[in-house]
């Protein structure tokens, strides 16, 4: 099975300028791709008679090099792989788009979820240190696992660059035969059937009055000043510390459910529905249900275990808190 794997990068100030560099370039393609596909359905829409043909990622990266790589030079200052990537992403995103699985593509903006993806020879160096294209090697503050890959996906978070990449990971066969009911709740995050009770981080509740205050004081700063920057740069290092704070809770919680038991029953929850109650969304949101299944079903699948799903009007809760009461 795949497995993804992110850890900082450790860099220097020209990797860094690089870095943003290709971001650009894909921020760029991305917008100009978009900006084609939304005027072809425009006029596929309004001309029935004359329809033009909905551009591939192909198509859109031949149209690319042909019309905007000749006036944008700086195209060439970056891998050539950074464009395609972009223009491919974008395909999937309007055929999850037209699948009713996603919505519709939006711009993007410079300075959020900067990434950008590279193809080609990727080679890992050591422990850590990683050989990609056109940027050359890069310094992990971490060790890397020794695996094959042959893509890798450079992301921003605030002022810090992560790597990611995918491997193949052999499957573990789990010897354990033991059951277990996890109620999902907000007060407390799970509840096992077991009888034990883990409370969640709530990271975001913790440092909700710090972050009211930061984004307070950056009311009245000039968009783009240096005082702006600094003030947004703070306001995204603590949005990244809650983040992490709720997904090393939630890593922790499945991996000690998906190694010490055989079977993991769990609710189909209807997440959308809770976070539409606007005095509940944004604990519920706190709490990462959807993060929790989502890491939970390649955990089980990693581990051996097997994963259950009851129905979403089985009584799961009432069940577990009559067994935690009766409990000695």
């Amino acid at each position: 099975m795949l497995l993804g794997f992110k850890t900082e990068l450790k860099l220097n100030n020209q990797q860094r300028t690089l870095l943003a560099k290709h971001c650009g370039v894909a921020r760029h393609a991305w917008n100009w791709g978009l900006w084609l596909t939304k005027n072809i359905l425009l006029h596929n829409k309004t001309n029935e008679s004359e329809k033009l043909k909905f551009s591939t990622a192909i198509d859109l990266h031949k149209l690319l090099v042909a019309m905007v790589k000749s006036k944008n030079p700086w195209y060439y200052e970056c891998s050539k792989s950074t464009p395609q990537q972009a223009l491919m992403a974008l395909r999937e995103a309007w055929k999850r788009c037209f699948n009713k699985t996603g919505g519709v593509p939006r711009f993007k903006k410079k300075g959020r979820r900067d990434s950008f993806t590279l193809e080609g020879a990727v080679k890992i160096l050591g422990d850590n240190k990683i050989q990609v294209p056109v940027i050359g090697i890069l310094k992990t503050y971490e060790r890397l696992p020794q695996v094959l890959t042959k893509s890798c996906t450079r992301s921003r978070q605030a002022d810090r660059w992560f790597i990611s990449f995918r491997f193949d990971a052999q499957q573990q066969e789990s010897g354990n035969t033991s059951i277990v009911g996890v109620d999902l709740g907000i007060k407390a995050l799970a509840t096992l059937s077991t009888g034990e009770v883990i409370t969640g981080a709530k990271s975001h509740k913790k440092y909700a009055a710090k972050m009211s205050r930061m984004q307070w004081l950056n009311r009245h700063k000039v968009i783009g000043s240096s005082n702006g920057i600094k003030a947004q740069v703070k306001i995204a290092r603590l949005h990244r510390k809650i983040a992490n704070i709720r997904k090393d809770t939630l890593h922790k919680l499945t991996t000690l459910l998906a190694k010490n038991h055989g079977v993991i029953v769990i609710e189909d929850l209807n997440v959308t529905g809770m976070m539409a109650n606007h005095k509940l969304a944004a604990s519920v949101a706190d709490m990462g249900f959807f993060e929790f299944r989502r890491q939970l079903t390649y955990k089980c699948e990693l581990y051996g275990s097997k994963l259950v799903i009851a129905d979403r009007w089985f009584p799961s809760s009432k069940t577990c808190v009559r067994f935690v009461q009766s409990k000695p």
